[in-house]
This record gives C-alpha cells, structure tokens and sequence, in this order.
C-alpha cells in the first residue's frame, strides 16, 4: 500500500509539473526520448520501480530537483541533502516548476534587486 502511495505521489508531482509547464506527454517524449506512453504509466502510479535516468531526464525538463523526483520513487537519498536542500530545490518546492519567460523573467528580476541593494551600499 505503501509503495502505491509512493508512486502516486510522484505521479500526481510529474503530472502537475508537466502541465504547469504547458507540456503534452507527446512533447515530453520528444524532448526526452521517453515514451509518452510510459510517462503516461508514471504519471499514473502505474510504474512502481521508475528509472533513475528516466527521472534524470523529467527533472532536467520539468525544472525540478533530481534528488525529489528520486525521493517521490521511494529511492534513497542523502540525509545531507534532506537535512540541507538546495536553493533551486527550496524554490521549487514553494513555488513549482517554472517555464522559460517565466525563469528569464525571474532572473531578470533578481538582477534588479541585485543591482538597487548595491546602489544602497
């Protein structure tokens, strides 16, 4: 029972990060050589033992931590990077995948921060 949860709960994350992305299981598939129909599966909670490079590639196209994808599958994972996450994985944590504008514009924002705190120095 557990292990369904486990992979339900990936699933449920893959499929809300794809879709926030904008993405269709067809596009995924091209842009990771993954089968739409095998996302589909994962997407599901079908899938009980996902592969690790599989995951590799969904967390380099959906933006997400690698190491949270791997921890969802129910693979373990370092307590050093439970106990202290990165930045980027305590960004997506609080606010999801983000899409190409959406990164730009986040960095182009920060610059500005950036650049105002340096002028106030």
């Amino acid at each position: 029972m557990q292990m369904e949860n486990q992979t339900q709960k990936l699933g449920d994350f893959l499929g809300a990060a794809r879709r926030k992305l904008g993405l269709s299981l067809r596009a995924v598939e091209a842009a990771t050589g993954i089968s739409n129909a095998y996302l589909s599966q994962l997407e599901h909670g079908k899938i009980k033992t996902p592969a690790p490079k599989n995951l590799h590639a969904l967390a380099a196209e959906y933006r997400v931590p690698y190491t949270l994808l791997m921890e969802l599958a129910g693979y373990p994972t370092s307590e050093l990077q439970r106990d202290a996450p990165s930045t980027a994985s305590r960004l997506a944590a609080r606010i999801g995948a983000v899409s190409n504008e959406e990164e730009e514009q986040l960095l182009e924002y920060l610059s500005f921060i950036r650049s105002r705190r340096r002028r106030l120095e």
